[in-house]
């Protein structure tokens, strides 16, 4: 069994688009972050009373780049994750890690006018980190390279809210066209639209 913690409009849009390209069995429980929060039980399971968390046959697993992980090497009939030896394996791994560790945290401060050095906070500068990713989607296709991986389902959503949504991330050539590509799998369509909905049906986000 397959448990897969959501709330819609949040950093758990990126697993939920990675279990429809996994296409396996999974369980969604809804968690409403909003409004007054998470129901404190819900600390067994996540200790922030954040989303995403899964948790496989038994077995909890939070953070967005362990559960990618985990995923993708568990279910590995979709060829989601380089195995080791693969000479994709080392950006792949990099670039789910960077997203939790380095994009998110960098545009979180941006967005709040964190004013620091780069040795102030272990994730360093939003310069570096703009032309590190700018640098790497203007000669790679995805983000392991030439071909789609789990890591794609990461970073893509993080950059399509950050850049379309709340507009932190400036546009560039290289992230539009990196998006885009994204946009084309009938997975992404699937989660996107059905998370949209999700959204809309919640009290607090009725129009």
């Amino acid at each position: 069994m397959l448990k897969f913690y959501h709330a819609p409009f949040t950093r758990a849009l990126g697993v939920f688009w990675l279990l429809e390209e996994l296409g396996v069995d999974y369980q969604r429980v809804a968690i409403d972050i909003r409004g007054g929060g998470a129901p404190e039980d819900y600390r067994e399971v996540q200790p922030n009373k954040k989303v995403p968390a899964i948790e496989h046959d038994g077995t909890v697993i939070t953070e967005r780049a362990a559960i990618t992980l985990y995923l993708a090497e568990i279910f590995t009939d979709a060829g989601l994750a380089p195995a080791v030896g693969d000479p994709a394996r080392a950006a792949y791994l990099t670039w789910t890690v960077y997203n939790d560790a380095v994009f998110d945290p960098v545009l979180c401060a941006r967005a709040h006018g964190l004013d620091y050095v780069s040795n102030d906070y272990p994730f360093g500068l939003y310069e570096d980190m703009f032309a590190n990713l700018e640098r790497h989607l203007s000669v790679n296709d995805f983000a392991a390279g030439d071909r789609f991986t789990a890591a794609d389902t990461q970073l893509g959503t993080s950059i399509m809210v950050t850049m379309d949504t709340m507009k932190i991330l400036p546009e560039r050539p290289a992230f539009k066209a990196y998006v885009e590509r994204l946009r084309q799998r009938p997975a992404y369509q699937r989660v996107s639209k059905l998370d949209y909905e999700l959204a809309m049906a919640l009290p607090s986000l009725e129009t």
